[in-house]
């Protein structure tokens, strides 16, 4: 290889390494700006609740939601959920409404020992008046390995992340709507859980943080790139 066709190999390589880390700036941007605009948003009063259908016509809003839904089968444990610096798990499940919508129900939290074993969950069953908070489903991350692994306990399963199209086609409860139901705490089922709108999740400045630790991490790339190249012209000119 010449070494022309090694500066152009090494620029080549800068600038996609350097695109990569604007990538993660930008992603890291969106969130930030995801994240602040769900918390600019008013918190909805209960006097105030909707069905789910009416919930789900408008689902860029936070809304309180109080229905008549009927539990269907099998639970989705969230992994890596922390409460008050303990590691447990979130307990989710499905239910529909009269008119077919289903719904991803946030039952609570409930800690891991140890050794990680699985706690044993009695699924909710039958139809019931829930209330709760209509937001957003915890965030995805970067997505690495399957969403859904087989729990121990039939129809039960772990999720790494909260991927709404996979639980939909593990539950075969079709469609799942694009929000979770953050139950209400004073209900008397599930498990321990709040109403916090950012659990377990980065607030906005610290995405802010770390897209201009990506965006410094690309200049300084192509910075490299460029003392390199100058030191190599000057070699190159020096030889005889």
């Amino acid at each position: 290889m010449t070494r022309q066709h090694t500066a152009v190999f090494g620029w080549v390589l800068a600038v996609l390494v350097a695109a990569l880390f604007c990538t993660l700036g930008g992603w890291q941007l969106q969130r930030k700006h995801e994240k602040e605009a769900l918390l600019a948003q008013l918190p909805p009063g209960r006097d105030a609740a909707l069905s789910l259908a009416q919930a789900a016509a408008t689902p860029d809003s936070l809304h309180w939601v109080r229905d008549q839904l009927q539990f269907l089968p099998g639970s989705v444990l969230l992994d890596n959920q922390l409460r008050e610096g303990r590691a447990g798990i979130k307990v989710y499940q499905a239910a529909r409404a009269a008119d077919g919508a289903v719904v991803l129900v946030d039952l609570g939290w409930l800690p891991l020992p140890a050794d990680r074993s699985m706690p044993t969950i009695s699924a909710e069953q039958g139809t019931q008046a829930l209330q709760g908070l209509w937001a957003p489903a915890p965030a995805t991350g970067i997505a690495l390995g399957p969403a859904l692994t087989a729990g121990k306990q039939p129809q039960t399963w772990l999720a790494t992340r909260m991927d709404l199209p996979a639980i939909a086609t593990q539950l075969g409860a079709g469609a799942l709507a694009p929000k979770v139901l953050r139950l209400d705490p004073a209900l008397p089922l599930g498990y321990v859980r709040d109403l916090d709108l950012l659990p377990n999740t980065l607030p906005p400045s610290r995405h802010l943080g770390y897209a201009v630790q990506w965006f410094a991490m690309a200049l300084a790339v192509l910075v490299i790139a460029l003392v390199l190249q100058f030191k190599r012209r000057r070699k190159v000119e020096g030889e005889p």
